[in-house]
């Protein structure tokens, strides 16, 4: 059975880091994103993702900086996601360093578009990145353009469709627990991974360890993902690692 992973994310706005809570972005956390790296380098993690949440492309060449600037001081895999509408766009992340790309608008509005960058570039670059809200009747639904406009498609089904079309991977983020420091949506979690057979990352909610612990135990993540909670230094993945395996995970 593979280990299971831990992944710091930077959620990247206009060049800059910024914590997010329900998927509003406004507190910026760090200018110079790049110097993240040598925190989590030291911190021994196992990923990162970093994703582009600006509301516009007028300054992606910032984004593009960031990403070229992570892959050259990374030492640990990285996938990059955000206004990836496009097979060139994909392959311009591709080639600046990043080892897979995540997907979520377009895969929603063009699900072909799966498929089409799994054919190019493998199932394994292929990321379906999933950002889900409970509607009124508590039935999770597929949110897309940075959370703001809803589609209507169960998140389970989604996700079951996603891997069919050729996603290697499923980055699983749950809007109403963004920031709220409450731990994960362990029911989503749990359904999603029930429901498909590549991995899943759970995000979403993480304020102790022990909320790492049980994205892995209760909602049978292969691999827990925060953002905000690693954005201070003594909140070390060390630290994050050494407390799974107490817990009698096996982390990488």
């Amino acid at each position: 059975m593979l280990k299971k992973r831990l992944i710091p994310v930077l959620v990247i706005r206009d060049g800059a880091v910024v914590q997010s809570i329900g998927f509003q972005h406004t507190n910026v956390i760090h200018w110079k994103p790049v110097t993240a790296v040598d925190f989590f380098n030291k911190w021994a993690v196992d990923e990162i993702v970093v994703v582009d949440v600006a509301r516009n492309q007028d300054r992606r060449d910032k984004f593009y900086g960031v990403v070229e600037g992570f892959s050259r001081k990374c030492f640990v895999p990285l996938t990059v996601g955000g206004w990836v509408t496009s097979t060139d766009e994909m392959r311009k992340l591709l080639r600046l360093g990043a080892d897979k790309v995540a997907i979520n608008t377009e895969a929603v509005r063009r699900p072909e578009f799966i498929t089409e960058c799994a054919t190019i570039f493998g199932n394994q670059c292929v990321v379906a990145s999933i950002d889900s809200k409970r509607d009124e009747q508590g039935v999770e639904e597929v949110y897309i353009d940075r959370g703001r406009e809803p589609t209507g498609l169960k998140t389970v089904e989604w996700a079951r469709e996603a891997q069919e079309r050729g996603a290697g991977e499923i980055f699983l983020n749950s809007i109403d627990h963004d920031g709220c420091r409450k731990g994960y949506n362990l029911d989503l979690i749990r359904k999603v991974t029930e429901a498909v057979d590549i991995p899943v990352i759970a995000m979403g909610g993480v304020q102790t360890w022990e909320h790492l612990v049980e994205g892995i135990v209760k909602g049978g993540a292969d691999a827990v993902a925060a953002a905000n909670i690693f954005h201070y230094t003594e909140h070390s993945t060390k630290k994050a690692k050494a407390y799974m395996r107490q817990a009698g995970i096996d982390v990488r």
